[in-house]
């Protein structure tokens, strides 16, 4: 006998639901009810089409209901809405567009209503200006409304991914956009030390970056927004996005007998079963298990979402399959970055009371002899026992298929050491003999032999200034081109002839570049008997966290900028110099330092300068992201002129005019 089987949504869950059902089972009666019209989109593409980097709004569309029957003989409902499911007599409750109110029956149901934007009861919140992203529909009223004459502002509420996104495409599209975020950062899945490098990519691009503020109301003011922050901030804008997260859209379930977790998420098992007979739940609606931690969450990814639905669609057909818990592996373009993560970050183990250490590395994308390379950050979260818990990268190249080498290693449960041993592809255009994910796993040993002693600026600013040195192992010219405030200098070359400037009685906190050379330092001091602490991210995490909330760190860069307030507000139009070169695009001579780390690119730049005459104009290409900061600082401080700077992805161009 055949089953009948009724699946409730469609798009990533339901939809590949369906089609795995129907490939395992032929003579299975399969219905599947969408409220709207589209059963199965690109939900992820939607910001992409507004911004016109989708042009044909068809690509979207990846299923219809006539290409679901032709291939899998699915009887697919498009405007019916299940509003009830009585669990104990198996039926559903529809409201049909074409057919009225109806009820059906099954065998088994698969409830996949996926998640709805909140919209919080704020003053001003039902205005036609504001806007929110999950469906089809919601693109086509945004893109529409951004295609009218006169909208050349947006404010995005929110900085998730949807906000970032939408923010970056709203910018492409040519409006002056605003983002603004309750929280101290962007980008929940990030650790404050690595979410700072896609803020300021964000205020680069031209995006005015507000940071723990959030919105009070909203007013209508002639054809514009007023939006009124906590701060008492205000902001008049042409329209608003509102991408402030999504509860599940399980209304309909309420009188069902169904459980629901603590934040309304639908309670299922590792075999997709909710606890009523033959009901099984899937994707953003319901409520998972952290793969890492193993606490009770909710993950609302596409890539979790399709499994489960495979994962309903085998068990119903009689096969034993699991679903071990998702860990939260996602990716993100903002402008010329790639950031991605996977497994828990730091703020999750603290939540779990799971004893974590962490290691950063900064390698390049590949061989750095080789043209294109760019740096990127990795940071590795593992425990004492070397197990993989997680891990973050940011960067122009690369990013995505480290991040997904380490997403391996952690599902199979693997460690430090494993990482180290990975073989993994090399040829200089594509990586390094030591690929970073390799690296990674080689710091991470050192810490925990105890060969390496890294700490934070955050854990730093913690410590009395009088129990410690804070010891600046860069070159002089690195030193003075910016430091942090109360370092000393001595550069690691010159580190073992002058260990008697330092007092063992103390300890010495040390930093370069990002890491690297700190390392080295870090085995010179400690083998000469004194107490380090190597801080991770070095003077370029310094100059980062000038944008945190708490500002705590100072530099003395010339150009660096104090607000202590703890309301954050980045100007773009501060970041950056945007005069032409004399109007002419005119230089005298070209440098190429692509590839190159601090300070390899500054030496380059200033033995080139020395070479021009008075008024003479260099034009130098760098890839190290430290370049685009260092180089204002260093035109200020030797009196040239820094004429145009310039980012592309993962390369800067800037046009250096010399004075006397």
């Amino acid at each position: 006998m055949s089953k009948k089987v009724l699946i409730v949504g469609g798009v990533a869950g339901g939809a590949s639901a369906a089609a795995r059902l129907r490939r395992l089972d032929e003579n299975a009666q399969i219905i599947m009810f969408e409220r709207d019209e589209y059963i199965s989109f690109a939900n992820c593409g939607l910001p992409y089409y507004i911004g016109e980097t989708i042009k044909e709004r068809d690509r979207l569309l990846v299923q219809t209901p006539e290409s679901m029957y032709a291939r899998f003989k699915i009887d697919v409902r498009i405007n019916s809405e299940v509003t009830k499911v009585d669990t104990a007599n198996k039926k559903v409750t529809v409201n049909s567009k074409s057919k009225g109110v109806y009820e059906e029956t099954y065998d088994y149901l698969i409830l996949s209503p996926g998640a709805k934007a909140l919209r919080p009861n704020i003053p001003g919140i039902e205005s036609d200006k504001i806007f929110t992203l999950r469906n089809i529909p919601d693109t086509d009223s945004i893109k529409s409304y951004v295609d009218k004459k006169g909208i050349n502002k947006a404010v995005v509420i929110g900085g998730g991914y949807v906000g970032v996104e939408m923010a970056e495409n709203l910018k492409e599209r040519g409006l002056d956009v605003t983002l603004v975020e309750a929280a101290p950062h962007i980008l929940a899945p990030f650790d404050s030390d690595m979410v700072v490098i896609a803020e300021k990519e964000l205020t680069e691009y031209g995006i005015k970056l507000i940071l723990n503020d959030g919105v009070k109301s909203f007013k209508e003011i002639g054809n514009q927004v007023e939006v009124t922050l906590n701060s008492d901030t205000k902001l008049e804008t042409d329209m608003i996005i509102l991408a402030i997260g999504v509860a599940p859209d399980t209304g309909f379930l309420k009188e069902s007998g169904i459980e629901f977790g603590p934040k309304g998420h639908i309670v299922v098992n590792d075999k997709m079963e909710t606890g009523a007979d033959g009901v099984y739940a899937v994707g953003d609606a319901i409520e998972v298990v952290e793969y890492v931690t193993k606490m009770k969450t909710a993950i609302p990814l596409a890539g979790p979402a399709n499994k489960q639905g495979r994962i309903a669609a085998d068990n119903i057909a009689g096969l034993d399959v699991r679903f071990e818990g998702s860990q939260g592996t996602s990716i993100i373009k903002v402008f010329g970055l790639t950031a991605a993560s996977t497994g828990a970050n730091e703020r999750t183990l603290q939540r779990a009371n799971i004893a974590y250490k962490v290691a950063f590395v900064h390698p390049v994308s590949h061989a750095s002899y080789y043209p294109g390379a760019v740096p990127m950050t990795l940071k590795l979260i593992f425990a004492e026992d070397g197990k993989v818990l997680g891990a973050q990268g940011i960067g122009y190249d690369g990013v995505d298929k480290r991040i997904d080498v380490i997403a391996t290693v952690i599902r199979l449960n693997g460690t430090v050491d494993d990482l180290t041993e990975l073989e993994l592809s090399y040829a200089p255009p594509f990586s390094s003999a030591k690929d970073p994910v390799n690296m990674a796993g080689f710091v991470a040993q050192n810490i925990l032999a105890g060969r390496s002693h890294m700490t934070t600026w955050l854990e730093i600013e913690q410590m009395p200034k009088e129990d410690y040195i804070l010891l600046d192992v860069r070159t002089e010219e690195e030193y003075e081109n910016g430091h942090v405030e109360g370092a000393i200098n001595i550069p690691v070359d010159s580190l073992r002839d002058r260990l008697n400037e330092l007092d063992k009685d103390k300890l010495i906190v040390e930093y370069c570049q990002v890491g690297l050379r700190g390392y080295v330092a870090d085995r010179i001091l400690t083998q000469n008997g004194y107490q380090v602490k190597n801080v991770t991210g070095g003077y370029k995490s310094a100059m980062y966290l000038q944008l945190d909330s708490n500002n705590h760190i100072k530099t003395s860069d010339p150009g660096d900028k104090n607000n202590g307030d703890k309301r954050v507000v980045i100007d773009p139009d501060t970041q950056a110099v945007k005069e032409d070169a004399d109007g002419t695009g005119k230089y005298d001579m070209t440098l190429d330092a692509c590839g190159l780390c601090c300070p390899g690119p500054l030496m380059q730049v200033k033995s080139a300068m020395n070479d021009l005459k008075e008024g003479q104009i260099l034009k130098v290409s760098a890839s190290d992201p430290g370049f685009y900061e260092d180089i204002k600082a260093w035109c200020k401080r030797t009196n040239s002129e820094l004429m145009d700077l310039e980012k592309s992805g993962g390369n800067i161009t800037a046009f250096i005019k010399k004075n006397e």
